[in-house]
C-alpha cells in the first residue's frame, strides 16, 4: 500500500507582513507537493490579494472546507478567516491580529486531532494577536499550553543542518532571566533537549555544550556564581539521567572561535544569548522548531519584516526550510517510535566456539 503524503498543516501568520509572500513563494515550486499535501489555514481572497499586489507566480489553490479533502499533488487552502478583513501591508492592525489567530486557532485544532501531520507556522506580530484566549509571548507558549499539559516540556530551538541552538529562558523580560534560572530548569531543558536530539534529529548519543550566564562564567565568583551554584549542579543531574552536557562556555568565545561545530546541540541561558549569534550564522536558512511536545511544529526564524512587507523583497528560504524540517521531523520521530518499541533483550555471545546465544533469566542478565 502507497504511504500516505505527510499534510503539512500552513498557517497564514500576520496578514499585513511577509507570510503570504513566502508561503506563495515557497508552494510555486512545484515539487513541493511531490514531498507532502500543504494545507494552508487562511483566505483564497487574501492570498490573491499578496500575489497580485507583489506581482508573484501564479499557485493555483484547491479551496476545501476541511483539511480531510486535501488533495495530493496540489496547494489546498481552508478558508477560515473573515473573508472581508482589510489588509495594509506593513501595518499592526488589530484586524491582522485576529485574522492571524483564527488561522492558528483552526491549524492547532486539526494538528491535535491529527487531521494534519504536522504544523509549519508563518510570522505573527506578538502585539495584535493577543485576546482572551491568546495571552502568551509567542507561538512556543501557545502551543506548550494548547497541546495537551506540556507547557513546561516546550522548547524552542534554533536549527540548521549543522547547528542546534535552544534556550532555557524564551520571551520574557532580561530582568527577570537570573531568578528563572534555576537548576531544577535547567536539567528539564536538557533532557527534553537530548530527548529531541535523539528521536527528532537522529542523533545516538547527543552532545550538548551549556553555556554560562555571567560574563567570563561568572570569573570564580567575581561577576557572579550560577556558573558554580546552578549551572554546573544542573549538568552533574543531567548526567544521572543520561545526558551528555558539558560547560558552562563563555559564550562570547563560545561562538567566537566557533566551537559550536564540536557538538550536536547548545543550550543557551537566555533568548538573545543564543538568537543573535544564530542569525548572524544561518539567518537566511534558519529555523524555529518547538521541541519536546507530541507534535511538530516549524516556523522561519525570522518575524513579520514590516520594514519590507509588500516590495517582494523577503526571502522564502528559511520557510522552505521550515517545511523541509517538518517533514524530516515526523519521519524521524516515526523511525525511532519504531526502533524502540520492542527493544532487545540482553543477551550473552560467548567469545569461542560458535558463539552460541543463550537465553538467561532476568536474574542472571542484570548480573551482566
Amino acid at each position: 500500500m502507497e504511504e500516505q503524503q505527510i499534510r503539512v498543516g500552513i498557517t497564514h501568520g500576520d496578514i499585513n507582513g511577509v507570510g503570504y509572500e513566502v508561503i506563495l513563494k515557497t508552494l510555486a515550486d512545484s515539487r513541493i507537493t511531490e514531498l507532502c499535501t500543504p494545507v494552508i489555514y487562511g483566505s483564497s481572497k487574501i492570498a490573491a490579494y499578496h500575489r497580485k499586489a507583489l506581482e508573484l507566480p501564479q499557485v493555483n489553490m484547491n479551496i476545501i472546507n476541511r483539511a480531510e479533502e486535501a488533495q495530493s499533488g496540489r496547494v489546498n487552502i481552508i478558508n477560515c478567516v473573515d473573508e472581508e478583513v482589510k489588509v495594509e501591508l506593513a501595518k499592526p492592525t488589530p484586524a491582522a491580529g485576529e485574522a492571524a489567530y483564527q488561522s492558528l486557532q483552526a491549524a492547532v485544532s486539526d494538528l491535535k486531532q491529527g487531521v494534519i501531520h504536522v504544523l509549519v507556522t508563518a510570522p505573527i506580530n506578538k502585539h495584535t494577536i493577543q485576546n482572551e484566549t491568546f495571552r502568551f509571548p509567542g507561538h512556543t507558549e501557545y502551543l506548550g499550553s494548547a497541546i495537551g499539559d506540556q507547557a513546561d516540556k516546550a522548547l524552542m530551538i534554533l536549527m540548521t543542518d549543522t547547528l542546534r541552538i535552544a534556550v532555557v529562558t524564551g520571551h520574557i523580560p532580561l530582568t527577570e532571566v537570573p531568578s528563572r534560572i534555576t537548576r531544577e530548569k535547567i536539567t528539564d531543558k536538557l533532557v527534553v533537549f537530548n530527548q529531541a536530539l535523539k528521536q527528532d534529529f537522529n542523533i545516538i548519543k547527543p552532545r550538548i555544550a551549556v553555556l554560562s550566564l555571567n560574563p567570563h562564567a561568572g570569573d570564580s565568583g567575581l561577576l557572579g556564581n550560577e556558573e558554580e551554584t546552578i549551572i554546573i549542579s544542573a549538568i552533574q543531574e543531567a548526567e544521572k539521567q543520561g545526558v551528555m552536557s558539558f560547560g558552562p562556555y563563555v559564550a562570547d568565545g563560545f561562538f567566537g572561535s566557533d566551537m559550536y561545530d564540536r557538538f550536536d546541540g547548545v543550550l543557551a541561558m537566555y533568548h538573545d544569548q543564543g538568537l543573535i549569534p544564530f542569525k548572524i550564522l544561518a539567518m537566511e536558512n534558519g529555523v524555529n522548531y518547538t521541541a519536546g511536545l507530541s507534535v511538530v511544529r516549524t516556523s522561519p526564524a525570522h518575524g513579520t519584516a514590516y520594514d519590507i512587507a509588500g516590495q517582494n523583497l523577503a526571502s522564502e528560504e528559511s520557510f522552505r526550510q521550515a517545511m523541509y524540517a517538518s517533514l524530516d521531523i515526523y519521519r524521524n520521530r516515526k523511525l525511532y517510535k519504531k526502533a524502540t518499541a520492542h527493544p532487545l533483550r540482553k543477551q550473552y555471545f560467548d567469545n569461542g566456539g560458535d558463539n552460541e546465544k543463550l537465553d538467561l533469566t532476568q536474574e542472571e542478565t542484570d548480573t551482566l
